[in-house]
């Protein structure tokens, strides 16, 4: 069997896989997503949400969208978010592809398509598409090389794939685990979960994946547990791993989702002896330092694009004229936090959707000012016009975008 033979592959492995997700589909079903459907409502959640992919381009509700390994309800969720976009999900598992479709007669989505396809055959929608959602599914493929390269050939030139694989450090307990449940014959069976769900009662308070028994809730439910514990086929990638994947697909990175966790100057990363000295390495080099560092990293969820634009993918420029055209638009799980503060502060700003404890941002009186002006109409330059210098907003902006507590709408800015 040649590797390069994307369909001997399928044939092969595939089976194996597919008959894992019939029998133990993740995530779980579920049945209600009126919470999901009232909190999407907001629009400016939306805008910043569409900003957060494009930052360069005019807001628009009307996009095409791919869920590429869809599960049981993911599409359906991009569906109730975008309901003025055309979405279609794809998954290799019929039972995941039914709750879909469930999900779909519910809620009346009339802008969902939902087809039974393996991502490595992705071109035989014979359509591409303005974003793509490809998270937790790759790194289950057996090649995801292959994966990748088949997602490119459906995204639209200009167009953004929000892709999500697992890392290794902080998943070091469950590689552990795995091993055990192979060499003593544990299998994803509804016997052999029971059984594994009362050996973890036993394990070790040391053992690495007592953090994540204790930190992830998802990991009571038995599906999740097969997910992480019996599934057949997985892989990670390392921050240096994840860019050669990328390049090797034609992709180039974005941004990270969350891009504090792997910035040199935020959290306790700015407060090592080594801090300017990491700093000073090119990004890659950074980001896999405090990869290593941060030591429990369980995923990395990128904004990756095509390189196929003019001088490459998209970046923030803070030290030209055009940061002052760009609009800063609030993420919205950023809080603003005015009571018990550090010395000197009149706020604290903090992104909920951290789960390192340390990225709390201290901001004084005059940023709170320029932070409370913020409101998802107003360029840097008509909020800062006659106050702030426009160095020291500059310097601030940066921070709040380094942050993870603005994106910034920069499609009117003149660049």
């Amino acid at each position: 069997m040649s590797m390069a033979d994307p369909d001997s592959m399928l044939q092969n492995a595939a089976p194996v896989v597919q008959d894992f997700y019939e029998r133990y589909p993740y995530p779980p079903p579920v049945e209600n997503l009126d919470s999901y459907r009232h909190r999407w409502q907001d629009p400016q959640r939306r805008r910043a949400d569409f900003h957060l992919f494009q930052p360069d381009k005019p807001f628009r509700e009307d996009q095409t969208i791919l869920v590429a390994g869809c599960g049981t309800s993911q599409a359906a969720k991009h569906a109730l978010r975008w309901p003025s976009a055309q979405v279609t999900g794809i998954d290799f598992s019929a039972t995941s592809v039914a709750c879909t479709e469930e999900l779909k007669r519910k809620y009346k989505l009339d802008n969902l398509q939902v087809r039974q396809l393996p991502i490595e055959r992705v071109g035989e929608l014979e359509a591409s598409f303005d974003q793509i959602v490809c998270t937790g599914v790759l790194h289950h493929l057996p090649d995801p090389d292959i994966g990748l390269k088949a997602l490119r050939t459906v995204l639209k030139p200009g167009g953004a794939l929000h892709l999500m694989v697992y890392a290794p450090y902080g998943r070091t307990g469950i590689y552990m685990l795995q091993e055990f449940c192979r060499r003593v014959g544990i299998t994803a069976t509804d016997e052999g979960i029971r059984d594994l769900v009362e050996a973890l009662k036993s394990l070790p308070p040391g053992h690495p994946l007592q953090h994540l028994l204790r930190e992830a809730p998802d990991f009571r439910h038995p599906a999740a547990l097969a997910d992480a514990l019996l599934h057949p086929q997985d892989r990670a990638y390392s921050v240096p791993q994840l860019f050669d994947f990328l390049e090797r697909g034609g992709f180039s990175l974005g941004r990270f989702l969350h891009q504090a966790p792997y910035g040199a100057r935020c959290g306790l990363m700015a407060t090592l002896p080594q801090s300017a000295r990491i700093a000073q390495l090119a990004l890659p080099e950074q980001y896999a330092a405090v990869e290593l560092f941060r030591g429990s990293m369980v995923m990395h969820s990128v904004v990756a694009t095509l390189d196929d634009r003019p001088g490459g993918p998209w970046k923030s420029d803070f030290s030209s004229e055009a940061l002052l055209g760009y609009v800063p638009i609030r993420l919205p799980d950023t809080i603003c936090v005015q009571e018990r503060l550090p010395p000197g502060s009149a706020a604290v700003l903090i992104n909920r959707s951290h789960i390192f404890r340390d990225l709390v941002l201290p901001i004084d009186a005059s940023e709170k000012r320029l932070f409370d002006a913020i409101d998802g109409r107003r360029s840097i330059r008509e909020i800062v016009s006659g106050g702030t210098p426009h160095a020291a907003a500059r310097e601030f902006f940066e921070t709040l975008w380094n942050w993870d507590q603005v994106v910034f709408d920069a499609s009117t800015s003149h660049q």
